[in-house]
């Protein structure tokens, strides 16, 4: 028997076997079963989501010799003949080939005769949008009066070029592209009963290739069994896609978050030498950089099945949130600005020049680096009015330090939220710095207390960033979970706290103002409340 590719193999004959289409499965087989049936149906969506596969089955739901069911049984004569493509009653037409208006007056001028062998007489229009102005309007007597005995079935991947006339007529439905979990999940369902050796790393490269369409993913699968010999690895899966190693891309990003450059510079050289296309690589490291920011948002929706999972966790605690930020615009900046560049290689090494020089923290982290202060600068404890410790800097021989250099004293007065605004503090650390209320602050140890309601910013490498900025000016910092009532306000509830009463004051002082009050008075005029924006 002559070899039958993946694409058509695998093609589901149910609707339960069909993937990632759940919300349209869902409504055609309540119709089904409730014999609510319509008269036309508008299938839309991206090349190979199953566009055409679900107008199959649909006609052998209507045809079965079982009866209308949503379950068709896939024996009967009709269920064979459609699944074969030689079903009478089944018309297929390529409206990209048949745009004429002539075309389709002969095809509807035959939708009055009685079906031959099926119950309905079925036609299935492919990519409808293609049809000239006439055809269409030759179309719309039939759409809207059409004989109990026929159905349309409308596809297409541009519905926006098709009449409104026509969109009023049908029952549109909307077909999603597949996420990466469900191509990857399929592909390995296939790879399985095939008994096709592979690897995770394999079909995660053909999911993310395939960009949505099952239909795609199961021809790149397909094409890497044959490069592969039988075999889908992920090293023959690279050499055919031109696909950049995920690890180097890890690899490089973790080289950033040490704020590496000279092994940022040679990971890229690695990937230039590699002569793969770097517009993938920058593609991908956007990619990883949205799971990272999703991983420091919402760690719970991380993909578990993802082998680089650990690598994620890993860089989500190792970098600022606003760094990942960062580094993501300047990837698709850098990506957008490849064609510009002398050459690829200079554009995405300069890509990468910009990620390690533009870090937005890295002046501050040096500036409170205490290893990095001039041994002329020495630490002088002094105890307030109020017996406390604090820290300021002095300089024992009077000597002046460079004003490029100098670092301005901060003195902790019990102030926590006033202390904390000058310590330029980013991302996760500055969230739980601001979450913390004032504990206590005796002998140079800092207590804070950070609700229980926020015990999850304690994950992670927050505490310890927060530790480490603030090790210049205490000789020890612990952070505990509240019990009850916290001995006073975080900063994050001052400040709402602040803005509440400064939005009492400004609704007071709108409603007693003359001009809004002879407006309400004269015009029916009405303040609506959430226009106003009380800013500190």
């Amino acid at each position: 028997m002559a070899y039958l590719v993946l694409a058509r193999k695998w093609r589901p004959k149910t609707f339960t076997e069909l993937v990632g289409q759940e919300h349209v499965v869902k409504a055609l087989t309540n119709a089904l079963d409730r014999g609510q049936l319509h008269h036309a149906w508008l299938l839309t969506g991206t090349r190979g989501v199953g566009k055409t596969t679900i107008a199959r089955i649909l006609a052998k739901a209507l045809n079965c010799e079982t009866g209308v069911t949503s379950a068709p049984c896939g024996k009967c004569s009709a269920c064979l003949e459609i699944d074969s493509g030689r079903f009478i009653d089944l018309l297929e037409m390529d409206a990209a080939s048949n745009t004429r208006v002539d075309d389709m007056r002969e095809v509807l001028d035959n939708a009055k005769y009685f079906p031959t062998r099926g119950r309905y007489k079925v036609y299935l229009i492919d990519e409808v949008h293609m049809l000239s102005k006439s055809a269409f309007n030759s179309m719309l007597k039939t759409l809207e009066e059409p004989p109990d005995h026929v159905k349309f079935i409308l596809a297409t991947t541009d519905p926006q070029k098709i009449p409104v006339t026509v969109l009023s007529r049908c029952l549109q439905l909307s077909l999603r592209q597949m996420t990466e979990s469900d191509v990857r999940c399929h592909l390995a369902h296939i790879l399985n009963i095939e008994q096709i050796k592979f690897d995770d790393a394999a079909i995660n490269l053909i999911a993310r290739a395939a960009h949505g369409s099952m239909r795609d993913a199961l021809s790149l699968l397909d094409q890497a069994i044959a490069f592969g010999a039988g075999e889908v690895y992920s090293e023959s899966v690279q050499s055919m896609l031109g696909a950049v190693d995920q690890r180097v891309i890890y690899d490089l990003l973790e080289a950033l978050a040490q704020n590496s450059g000279e092994k940022v510079m040679q990971e890229g050289d690695r990937i230039v030498a590699s002569g793969l296309s770097l517009d993938a690589a920058l593609a991908d490291m956007a990619k990883i950089l949205h799971k990272v920011a999703l991983a420091q948002a919402l760690p719970d929706s991380l993909v578990q099945n993802d082998p680089y999972t650990t690598h994620i966790l890993s860089l989500s605690s190792s970098m600022d949130a606003e760094d990942v930020q960062l580094y993501y615009q300047i990837a698709i900046s850098g990506r957008r600005d490849l064609s510009l560049a002398p050459d690829e290689a200079t554009g995405f090494m300069m890509t990468l020049l910009r990620l390690w020089a533009f870090t937005p923290n890295q002046a501050v982290r040096e500036e409170i680096d205490s290893s990095k202060l001039p041994s002329s600068v020495l630490v002088d404890k002094e105890k307030d009015d109020n017996g406390n410790t604090e820290r300021q800097l002095s300089d024992p021989e009077g000597s002046q330090l460079p004003e490029n250099k100098l670092i301005k004293p901060l003195i902790f007065d019990g102030d926590w939220e006033a202390f904390i605004q000058q310590l330029n503090l980013g991302g996760m650390a500055r969230m739980l710095a601001q979450h913390c209320a004032f504990g206590s602050h005796e002998g140079g140890r800092l207590v804070l207390i950070l609700p229980k309601a926020h015990a999850h910013l304690l994950e992670g490498a927050y505490q310890e960033k927060l530790r480490v900025t603030l090790a210049p000016y205490f000789k020890e910092v612990s952070i505990d979970i509240g019990e009850g009532n916290e001995p006073e306000m975080t900063p994050v509830m001052k400040r709402e706290k602040r803005r509440e009463a400064l939005k009492r004051e400004v609704d007071a002082a709108i409603n007693s103002d003359p001009v809004i009050r002879q407006l309400q008075v004269e015009c029916d005029a009405i303040v609506i409340d959430e226009s106003i924006v009380a800013k500190e």
